[in-house]
């Protein structure tokens, strides 16, 4: 169905081709799983198949590539719509139309469908992604998941012989992430559409994969093969197939199910070993590194031994200082949030405390985007009250408040406003009075091999993210919000962004992160708050709210429950320990 003949791709003043001899064969009616780290070109070869790449984003596009015969160099993306549906990164560069039930019959409309099919295959839509009840809401007022199951939504009503699918669930509460990947499964099973999915939350659908095609660095031959396969060589792998490596299981399990099967005897070695608490005793110090000189400028100097990361984490002369601990860095008491006719929040009590580290959790539209944005002051509370710092964020100026709490948004492109990587550091280093510099290293520890001079919309969703991290965390404020923070970043840039993090929280910073990703809070949090329906639901130490839940438990938990362990690195240190 897709053929990749010899194709190379290099952008306009790059030094090197982003693509290059790609040979590959996507037969019809399977789904196959694109991986690789971030920034290694996987969305280019995504927009390669759908025509995007070249004739949108411009470069050089040499080679061939084919979809059910047709030559995407001679057939520009509008010719191959009635074939290729495709749902990029970002789901608001998707919408053409306001509201929810519009969208969805767009894509039929331009194929021109008759009014009565366009009708059933809007209904079926709205029943299978769970839609129903958000048919004629603005698409502007839906969370960023529910986004994201509309743009998938209205490729899907069209029909299309072939799906690409770039970071699907990468928004999605579990749940609805298996919603969506049952679809395709279904799709693929029933009708044979053909699926072709970048995704770097593995632990979600490398089990539904029929071949997994892995882009290993820019310009390198891609590696294909059976799921099991690729995992065992792979770099980016999720838990369940981390933790069959450690034990040596054979062959490697690619779920939860198949894990469990075979994991007695690794039971059996933790029984009565003690759960080291995640973020805190197992945490390492930072290395002692040398102060670098202040006359470096932006990317200069960033090979010193082991980063210059320690430049955000040492004390600035003049920079914020977190609160004592035991004092609250946040509250919020008896919060209520209306947003029109929608209730987003009500009766909220947090209560955040130097170093902690919660995890906000909740099917998508439970109100933690909200939450975060009433704690920085962007929304006006209808009910209760909300201080930070002392101060109440909605009647604080910008600029007392950013000294207080920094917020990195669903979309990161929202902070950024320079035409290059290199301004944007450097404005970032202007803003919060650092060194020249500080920038610029945190965007190299997170992720290596950004340009300086490239713009930011012309980075990937990955990348675009590290670095408005970057720019926030620069300013090193004593209370931190993240919204969905690893969306688009690879396992080794969250592993990088988890030791950045509790860096911070050592020192005393809050942090408070919004999230789908169930990994990241058993690695990282302390604490995690469930919300349903805009209230708290649940509120308790890490070990005590996910493992309990079959929702929100990370896969180590699954795979060695009872026990209480939440992630292969836990698991690591105590077989290392009991050797």
């Amino acid at each position: 169905m897709i053929r990749f003949e010899q194709v190379s791709v290099r952008y306009e003043g790059t030094d090197r081709p982003t693509l290059s001899g790609i040979d590959l064969t996507v037969p019809e009616g399977e789904l196959v799983l694109l991986v690789g780290p971030s920034g290694v070109g996987k969305s280019t070869l995504l927009g390669a198949v759908s025509g995007l790449v070249p004739h949108f984003t411009g470069g050089t596009l040499s080679g061939r590539v084919t979809v059910d015969g047709r030559d995407t160099r001679t057939h520009k993306p509008r010719e191959l719509a009635d074939l290729v549906g495709t749902v990029g990164q970002d789901p608001l560069a998707h919408f053409v139309t306001d509201t929810v039930e519009d969208e969805l019959a767009y894509g039929m409309e331009s194929l021109g469908l008759a009014p009565d099919v366009m009708r059933r295959r809007v209904e079926e839509t709205l029943d299978l992604l769970g839609l129903a009840e958000l048919r004629d809401r603005p698409i502007a007022t839906l969370s960023g998941g529910q986004q994201q199951r509309v743009a998938i939504g209205s490729v899907l009503t069209s029909h299309p012989k072939v799906l690409v699918l770039d970071e699907p669930t990468s928004a999605l509460d579990p749940a609805a992430a298996e919603e969506v990947l049952s679809v395709l499964q279904r799709l693929v099973h029933d009708l044979g559409t053909t699926v072709l999915m970048a995704e770097h939350r593995l632990e979600r659908v490398v089990q539904y994969a029929d071949q997994v095609v892995l882009l290993p660095s820019p310009g390198a031959a891609p590696v294909t093969g059976s799921p099991q396969d690729v995992m065992a060589v792979s770099p980016v792998q999720p838990p369940v197939v981390a933790l069959g490596r450690l034990a040596g299981w054979s062959p490697l399990p690619l779920s939860v199910r198949d894990a469990r099967r075979g994991a007695g005897a690794l039971r059996a070695r933790l029984e009565g070993v003690a759960v080291s608490c995640p973020g805190r005793e197992d945490t390492p110090a930072p290395p002692a590194i040398e102060e670098p000189d202040p006359g470096l400028s932006p990317g200069q100097g960033k090979g010193r031994a082991g980063g210059q990361l320690a430049r955000l984490l040492r004390r600035r002369p003049g920079a914020p200082s977190p609160e004592p601990r035991g004092a609250d860095t946040a509250r919020a008491v008896n919060l209520g949030v209306r947003r029109g006719r929608v209730e987003a929040l009500r009766r909220i009590d947090l209560r955040v405390t130097p170093g902690e580290t919660i995890a906000l959790m909740g099917r998508n539209g439970a109100g933690k985007s909200t939450l975060l944005a009433t704690l920085v002051g962007m929304i006006e509370p209808t009910t209760g009250t909300v201080t930070v710092g002392g101060l109440t964020p909605r009647a604080t100026s910008p600029r007392d408040l950013i000294r207080q709490v920094g917020l990195v948004p669903q979309e990161p492109r929202d902070l950024l406003y320079a035409d290059t990587v290199a301004a944007e550091c450097a404005a970032a280093d202007s803003d919060a009075h650092a060194a020249p510099g500080t920038c610029r290293a945190l965007v190299a520890e997170l992720l290596p091999g950004i340009d300086d001079g490239t713009h930011p919309r012309d980075l990937s969703e990955g990348q675009r993210l590290a670095l408005a991290l970057a720019v926030v965390l620069t300013g090193r404020p004593p209370l931190l919000l993240l919204d969905e923070p690893t969306r688009g970043l690879d396992y080794a840039a969250k592993t990088r962004l988890v030791g950045i993090l509790r860096g911070l929280a050592d020192q005393g910073h809050a942090i408070v992160l919004a999230t789908h990703d169930v990994e990241l809070a058993a690695e990282l949090a302390h604490r995690v708050v469930i919300l349903a329906d805009g209230e708290i639901v649940a509120d308790g130490p890490t070990a005590e709210v996910v493992v309990s839940s079959p929702a929100f438990a990370p896969q180590t938990a699954k795979i060695l429950a009872p026990q209480q362990w939440l992630t292969v690195s836990q698991v690591r240190t105590a077989l290392e320990a009991t050797a």
